[in-house]
């Protein structure tokens, strides 16, 4: 339990631990997990296919620092599935109405993959609500050549992502050990945030499947590939930004998402960008890896100190 003077509103509520619920977005409910804190909020937005515990690591490193509010988006995790509308705006209306349904004040809005097109949306909604901004390999599509679309070179791993929500495991354990047999969770960084985060991922008893549902998925892959609203979105920001880059791929060795010719293509959108490289990460474990989560922690906090003196929260 964390000590009374580290606790922290939720809002009409004393929170002094950690704690899931529901709350309300623009006409769904959404289901979020909350970690306390003193300073300043954090707010935080997963990936096309995952859920709020993949900041389980993060909001740990942060505990008693910064509270974290992070949410199941719409037709993830255990929030609401609705047949529609998605897309990157309709996140954001989601997570404005939950952000204000919580009395939740100008936050630090951390995204990562789709999450971090979703905190960009966010903050050109409702920039009065977000005092900083960070990105996690996510947030920008490159400027490919002509007759190449947009993360194309994504395709093969995104439709087998999609073909996995179909499947079904027998157990929970079988998940788990399915995705330990995979390469995107090297054995070094294999730990408890990663087995909470694959638990929670999937539903049922036996057998069990996982949460995220399929045509929410397909419906904000379309969106989330649209790169004039996603270099109109960038260039609206304002607040302090980081971007913080895997050093590789889906898996170890492969090229990175966001190599340093796609941060300069950022960088001409969001000129005051903060760049960081974190070392043997992947896409996956730049969120959930020991060192990563620490070292992001470490980062946010220093941002959300960076903003109070400004004077934004």
């Amino acid at each position: 339990m964390i000590a009374p003077e580290k606790a922290s509103q939720l809002g009409s509520l004393l929170v002094t631990r950690s704690a899931r619920g529901r709350v309300s977005g623009d006409g769904v409910e959404l289901a979020f997990g909350y970690w306390p804190g003193r300073g300043a909020p954090v707010v935080a937005l997963h990936g096309l296919t995952a859920s709020h515990l993949n900041f389980i690591g993060i909001a740990e490193r942060l505990r008693g620092r910064c509270a974290v509010f992070a949410l199941d988006l719409r037709g993830r995790g255990d929030s609401d599935k609705p047949e529609g509308p998605y897309g990157m705006a309709q996140h954001a209306r989601d997570v404005l109405a939950a952000m204000r349904a919580i009395d939740l004040g100008p936050s630090i809005v951390m995204g990562h993959s789709m999450g971090a097109f979703v905190a960009t949306a966010l903050a050109q909604q409702e920039p009065s609500l977000v005092s900083g901004l960070v990105l996690i390999d996510g947030g920008y599509v490159p400027n490919t050549p002509a007759g190449v679309g947009p993360g194309q070179e994504l395709a093969p791993a995104l439709l087998e992502r999609i073909a996995q929500l179909r499947r079904t495991y027998p157990s929970r354990q079988a998940y788990r050990e399915f995705w330990r047999g995979q390469p995107h969770f090297p054995a070094g960084e294999w730990n408890r945030w990663v087995e909470d985060f694959l638990d929670y991922e999937v539903g049922g008893e036996s057998p069990v499947q996982p949460k995220a549902s399929e045509a929410a998925v397909r419906a904000d892959l379309k969106e989330v590939l649209e790169r004039e609203a996603i270099v109109e979105r960038l260039r609206s920001i304002r607040v302090p930004t980081l971007l913080l880059r895997a050093e590789s791929g889906f898996t170890p060795g492969q090229p990175p998402l966001f190599p340093d010719a796609v941060a300069a293509e950022i960088r001409a959108c969001v000129p005051a960008v903060e760049d960081h490289k974190l070392s043997g990460t992947t896409h996956y474990t730049i969120a959930l890896g020991e060192r990563a989560a620490t070292r992001i922690a470490d980062l946010v906090f220093e941002l959300a100190g960076r903003s109070h003196s400004r004077g934004t929260l």
